[in-house]
């Protein structure tokens, strides 16, 4: 990870990523909830100084990543897993060959 950016780019970023993951309405889940919370816990506000921000928009920005990379990785794996055992025509029509034709009209 080069920069982190801002805070609330990494957490619209979370909850864009919860919104792919969860097949029900994300904002039900426990881990939207936690999301929310630790985010509104860990803000900077004019009484305080937090000085866990850094480290948890850290956390956050590693998370984010993560879920990222899983999401693409299924997508990939999807499209170019091997879909079984497949005919020598399918193969060549693949790489952009043709077989040679058999004399006598065969094949």
């Amino acid at each position: 990870m080069a920069a982190l950016g801002s805070p609330l780019q990494t957490f619209r970023g979370l909850l864009r990523e919860l919104r792919h993951a969860s097949g029900r309405p994300y904002r039900d889940t426990p881990a939207y909830q936690h999301i929310v919370a630790t985010f509104r816990a860990h803000r900077v506000t004019s009484q305080k100084l937090c000085r866990a921000q850094q480290e948890l928009h850290f956390q956050a920005a590693t998370y984010l990543c993560l879920l990222r990379s899983v999401r693409e990785h299924t997508a990939l794996h999807q499209e170019y897993h091997g879909k079984g055992e497949r005919s020598p025509e399918e193969v060549a029509g693949l790489v952009g060959f043709r077989l040679p034709q058999q004399p006598g009209g065969k094949g």
